[in-house]
């Protein structure tokens, strides 16, 4: 009897340890009207056929979890992975973080743009965050903050 309370109190122990390693992303919703008729694009929503979501950095995928941990719904992606063509296409940097798979345009449905801003400020993950005006998207990439940055580094209206 020893024996199995002993191995039970195991189990228990470590079931609680993993549960400590997964993200809160696995929780979150994407169900509602926000999502209807969007598409997936290898596991993460995409707003049209154009956005590419497979190459996604590491480090950018566990933002992007962060966001949906934090929230508890599902980011879609308006922008993804470009390549040189498509990212010129659409007037991108020429050194766009796009380009490099660090870097992901996206809203979350339900979700006041205002307070996706509030939360990337406020994420050791985020090295960059782009707000356009009359949009529902935050740009996020993953660069190396400069040298004493405690936020990250904002253009285009943050």
């Amino acid at each position: 009897m020893h024996r199995l309370f002993r191995s039970l109190a195991l189990v228990v122990v470590s079931a609680l340890m993993l549960a400590g390693c997964l993200p809160m992303a696995m929780f979150a919703s994407g169900s509602g009207p926000g999502y209807s008729g969007l598409k997936q694009d290898w596991g993460t929503y995409v707003s049209s056929n154009n956005v590419n979501a497979l190459c996604i950095s590491p480090k950018l995928r566990f933002v992007i979890w962060e966001f949906e941990g934090r929230f508890g719904k599902r980011v879609v992606m308006n922008s993804g992975y470009r390549n040189a063509f498509h990212n010129a296409s659409v007037g991108g940097a020429d050194n766009s973080y796009h380009t490099k798979c660090m870097a992901a345009d996206f809203y979350i449905p339900g979700v006041p743009k205002e307070q996706l801003i509030a939360f990337a400020m406020q994420m050791d993950g985020v090295g960059g965050l782009g707000c356009y005006p009359e949009r529902n998207f935050i740009h996020v990439d993953v660069r190396d903050r400069p040298r004493g940055y405690r936020r990250p580094v904002t253009f285009s209206g943050c």
